[in-house]
C-alpha cells in the first residue's frame, strides 16, 4: 500500500544555489515514515517506553534524479515492500508533480532499546505494516 505526505521546501532544506541540499532527502523521508507510523497508530516514543524497541536504519541506496528547489511542495511516499522477522524493507519517492526527483529504499531493523541486538518485530505492529 502507498501512503503519500507533502512537504514544503524551506530555505533550511537548500545549499547555496536553493536547491535541495542531497543529504537533506534522507530527512524528507524520515519524516515520512514517522507520519506513516503515526497513520497507524504507531508512537515510535512509545516502542522505547513500553516495548523496549527502536526502529533503526540499517541501509539505504538512494537515487537522485531531478531537483527540488525552495518553496516547492514535496510529495514523499512510503511504501513497505517486506518484512522479516526483525527487518523491513521499504521503498520511498520524493516527487513534485507527478515528476520523481528522489527514489530511496531503505531497510529498517528493529532492535532491543537497550542492547541495540536486533529484536522480532512484534505481531500486532507486523500486521499494521502489512495492511
Amino acid at each position: 500500500m502507498l501512503n503519500n505526505f507533502s512537504y514544503r521546501v524551506y530555505y533550511e532544506d537548500t545549499d547555496a544555489g536553493g536547491v535541495v541540499y542531497y543529504a537533506n532527502y534522507l530527512k524528507f523521508f524520515e519524516r515520512a515514515r514517522t507520519d506513516f507510523l503515526r497513520t497507524l497508530g504507531i508512537s515510535q516514543s512509545d516502542l522505547a517506553t513500553k516495548e523496549g524497541l527502536f526502529f533503526v536504519v540499517r541501509k539505504c541506496v538512494i537515487d537522485y534524479i531531478s531537483p527540488a528547489r525552495l518553496d516547492d511542495v514535496l510529495e514523499v511516499s512510503v511504501e513497505v515492500k517486506n518484512i522479516s522477522a526483525a527487518t523491513i524493507l521499504m521503498r520511498q519517492e520524493a516527487t513534485k508533480f507527478g515528476v520523481i526527483l528522489s527514489r530511496l529504499e531503505v531497510e529498517i531493523v528493529c532492535v532491543d532499546s537497550l542492547s541495540f541486538k536486533p529484536k522480532k518485530i512484534p505481531k500486532t505492529i507486523s500486521e499494521l505494516l502489512r495492511h
